[in-house]
């Protein structure tokens, strides 16, 4: 069975009240930081709890040295997971507003502590929820502290220097989920500098999902990904984006896709930018 799992809200929706089920909401906006815990206090999947992307499920930026969402510290990270009731042995159902790309961070930040099995992501997010017509509450659930351990597994990570010491390494598939403008360097709304890792492959995470804003078959996935690779072993393939969360959609989409769960570049774009040093490129 693939590390990455899907649930349908109407799944969801029969397994709600389940001893050991617990939902994440992960929505967020980039360009307004409040907009989960405000769209959350408006109306949520009943029982669910709120984590938000910059307070919960990122570290401390540090200006000039780390990206825009650095990753926790571990021990934060498995206490806020305890704070939500969260045991070794929990379910998570995990979902941001549709595309998955918030909710996908928290899936690879439990992958990352070890947790990896019974996390799914609600295919479609709230969109879907609610497309379905289906109950949303406002109150807050009161929750057990949970007992969950769990340590960061290093291997999951590649650094700046490790990266930059194998660019240009003919096994090396370097894949960028921004938006191609971004990548190509044509416009950076959010970075102050434009443009992307030398040798990189623009893989847009939104390409994972079709029309309907839900996740792709997984054999439409794996072509996708196949293209990408090329001939070279998917052993060297490295994800990043902006900051280390819409490459976790690419990561999750892989997994789907039937592959083994590939390392990422946790600074991406925002970290890699900080040395004056590090090559940069445009274009295609």
């Amino acid at each position: 069975m693939p590390l990455a799992q899907l649930i349908s809200p109407r799944q969801l929706e029969a397994r709600l009240g389940e001893p050991g089920l617990i939902v994440l909401d992960c929505r967020f906006a980039l360009d307004d930081p409040a907009y989960g815990q405000r769209s959350y206090a408006e109306g949520h999947i009943p029982g669910a709890r709120f984590a938000d992307l910059e307070h919960d499920l990122s570290g401390v930026v540090q200006k000039g040295v780390t990206g825009r969402h650095p990753l926790p510290a571990p021990e934060r990270l498995v206490e806020r997971l305890r704070g939500w009731g969260v045991d070794n042995d929990s379910t998570l159902v995990l979902h941001d507003d549709g595309p998955g790309a918030f909710a996908a961070r928290a899936w690879w930040l439990l992958a990352w502590l070890g947790k990896r099995e019974g996390v799914y992501l609600l295919d479609g997010g709230l969109k879907a929820w609610r497309d379905e017509g289906l109950a949303l509450e406002m109150a807050v659930p009161e929750v057990p502290r949970g007992r969950f351990s769990g340590e960061a597994d290093p291997s999951l990570l590649r650094s700046a220097d490790e990266l930059q010491g194998r660019l240009g390494a003919d096994d090396l598939t370097l894949l960028d989920a921004r938006a191609l403008p971004r990548f190509r360097g044509e416009v950076e709304p959010i970075d102050p500098v434009a443009g992307h890792i030398p040798g990189a492959q623009c893989a847009v995470f939104t390409d994972n999902l079709g029309a309907d804003g839900r996740f792709l078959p997984a054999e439409a996935l794996r072509q996708r990904f196949a293209a990408l690779l090329g001939q070279r072993p998917v052993e060297g393939l490295v994800a990043y984006c902006g900051s280390g969360v819409t490459a976790c959609h690419n990561l999750f989409a892989l997994s789907l896709a039937g592959y083994p769960l590939a390392p990422l570049y946790a600074g991406s774009w925002s970290e890699w930018i900080t040395d004056p040093a590090r090559p940069l490129a445009k274009g295609d």
